[in-house]
């Protein structure tokens, strides 16, 4: 008998679905609660671009006499460096008052959206920079940095 398929996805499109909710506190990064999530700022009508904020392990080689392959086990576990694109408004009222530099807190990415018992990941956050993207191509934009500054929580159940 074969093995069985992997559960067939939900597939979606990332616009008018994910949300990404800055939050100055959150007591338990495993567990925001929903007084919490409601207390942050949904920052996708701004949001231009996303890079990093994935957490990947290093590995370790573990070498032995007994055996001429190199084996290796899960080491230390680190963070892409992270920003998010955000639009520029010419009034100056944009991103900047919210997330200047040196801001910690918390980002929640949804990607299926804010909705109870779907998937969110908890990043713990410090602004590293605010940048002016001076492309003459695009909208004007604002490059903000972040260090993660703990281990993120992943797969964590958003509540109701």
């Amino acid at each position: 008998m074969p093995a069985p398929n992997i559960t067939a996805s939900t597939r979606f499109f990332r616009p008018e679905t994910t949300s990404v909710v800055y939050c100055l506190t959150v007591a338990n990064k495993a567990a925001p609660s929903r007084a919490e999530i409601n207390a942050g700022t949904n920052l996708r009508n701004e949001v231009s671009e996303i890079s990093g904020f994935q957490a990947s392990s290093d590995t370790v080689e573990t070498p032995d006499l007994g055996s001429r392959f190199v084996s290796k086990i899960p080491g230390r576990i680190t963070a892409d460096d992270s920003s998010i694109t955000f639009y520029e408004s010419v009034t100056g009222v944009d991103v900047r008052a919210l997330l200047p530099r040196d801001t910690v807190g918390f980002l929640l990415f949804m990607p299926g959206g804010d909705v109870a018992a779907r998937k969110m990941n908890v990043f713990p956050i410090t602004v590293a920079s605010v940048a002016t993207d001076w492309s003459i191509a695009d909208a004007a934009r604002l490059v903000v940095s972040f260090t993660i500054t703990s281990a993120p929580a992943e797969a964590v159940a958003i509540p109701a």
